[in-house]
């Protein structure tokens, strides 16, 4: 029941029928008793700028959800954000904080790290390969640094992007050896899919499932289905995986850390969620 004291979290974004985030977040604070509501909010790019400094002026917003198209540009309206932001270009979480102030961070790369340290995984000292240096790539990148990774791997078509992203990383993370010679798999302790490959039937594998070694923790970020044809390939040679679900599972604890909510386990989330396609 919404009510007078309900706080919004505003989820921004178009379109908004794709929106996954209010049928976990909601039925969790019904069953906390929290009185929080996350409400879609499809603002378009043009008005998105003024419109997020606006939606902050109200007494019972609680922080804001960012979806695409408006991450990138997020960056640019804070007045603080974290050094995964920095790093990646990108938010998708901002709150208000005592001084009025917008802060910003990035969440879907940790996550991914959270999820694949759930499953019993190293990151620290470990060696990845991030096939996609969009939003999400460069997020599990910046995240998987701030992790302990020892070596991370970058591979976009647009070459211009990884390069872009491992300066960055290089800037922010001296110690971390970063190449963008490629997108063989081989070798490597973890490779990730950051691209949409598998969104359509018929897409190629984002790269070479032979290359993989059966050690090698593979993962995914679409969740179109639950288990890609990639990541069915990589099964099949015996990798460990985790599906592009589990990272929205695993970050939304974060996101409510960082709102000042109660927190949770992916457990209870995917327990009360009430997701619909």
């Amino acid at each position: 029941m919404i009510s007078g004291r309900t706080h919004i979290i505003a989820h921004l974004g178009v379109p908004t029928e794709s929106f996954k985030a209010p049928m976990i977040y909601n039925p969790y604070f019904e069953e906390r008793g929290i009185d929080a509501v996350v409400m879609p909010m499809g603002c378009e790019a043009e008005d998105y700028p003024a419109f997020l400094r606006l939606v902050f002026r109200l007494r019972n917003i609680a922080g804001a959800l960012i979806t695409m198209p408006h991450k990138v540009c997020t960056v640019g309206l804070l007045d603080e954000s974290s050094t995964t932001v920095k790093v990646c270009g990108a938010c998708n979480a901002v709150r208000r904080d005592a001084e009025g102030r917008l802060v910003g961070d990035m969440f879907d790369g940790e996550g991914f790290v959270r999820g694949v340290l759930r499953k019993g995984r190293r990151i620290e000292g470990a060696s990845a390969l991030v096939v996609g240096s969009g939003g999400v790539g460069s997020a599990i990148a910046a995240s998987l640094a701030n992790a302990g990774a020892r070596r991370l791997g970058l591979f976009d078509t647009r070459a211009e992007s990884a390069e872009k992203l491992a300066n960055r990383l290089r800037t922010h993370y001296p110690e971390l050896k970063v190449v963008t010679d490629g997108k063989d798999p081989k070798g490597y302790d973890i490779v990730v899919n950051a691209t949409p490959l598998g969104m359509n039937d018929g897409d190629p594998l984002p790269a070479d499932v032979n290359r993989i070694d059966p050690s090698t923790f593979v993962g995914e970020v679409v969740m179109k289905q639950e288990e890609t044809p990639f990541l069915a390939a990589a099964r099949a040679r015996g990798c460990m995986i985790q599906v592009g679900t589990d990272m929205l599972f695993e970050q939304i604890p974060a996101y409510l850390e960082f709102f000042g909510f109660p927190s949770t386990t992916p457990e209870e989330l995917r327990r009360l969620a009430k997701i619909r396609y």
